[in-house]
């Protein structure tokens, strides 16, 4: 269940991260290093480190939701900010992120691919 903070911000959970993914309407985006993102990541999540981060930069999602993910949540709302800073509408994170995915048993990828 999502919820939106004070902030504007909203949260996602591991269920409605795991939904979107499934059926496409959600672009996961990782903002962890990219050493980070090769030693482990959620299938799926598009790496975009938030050291370069560059809102106008982000990857096309067409009709797909941008979700950002990364460790244990702090820098998604880093991005959201910056993005925000930048002029682009996004306020959507996995809260608990890569942590919160592990946690929960679900399977990770390694590599620098998606």
């Amino acid at each position: 269940m999502s919820a939106q903070t004070s902030k504007g911000i909203i949260d996602l959970g591991i269920d409605e991260v795991k939904q979107g993914l499934a059926d496409g309407s959600m672009l996961l985006i990782d903002v962890r290093e990219p050493d980070e993102y090769a030693a482990g990541h959620i299938p799926g999540a598009v790496s975009f480190p938030l050291s370069t981060f560059d809102a106008h930069a982000l990857p096309a999602a067409g009709e797909q939701q941008i979700v950002f993910s990364c460790n244990s949540g702090g820098r998604t709302l880093r991005a959201i900010a910056a993005a925000q800073a930048a002029g682009v509408d996004l306020n959507t994170h996995y809260k608990g992120s890569y942590k919160d995915w592990v946690a929960h048993g679900e399977p990770v990828n390694t590599g620098d691919q998606p």
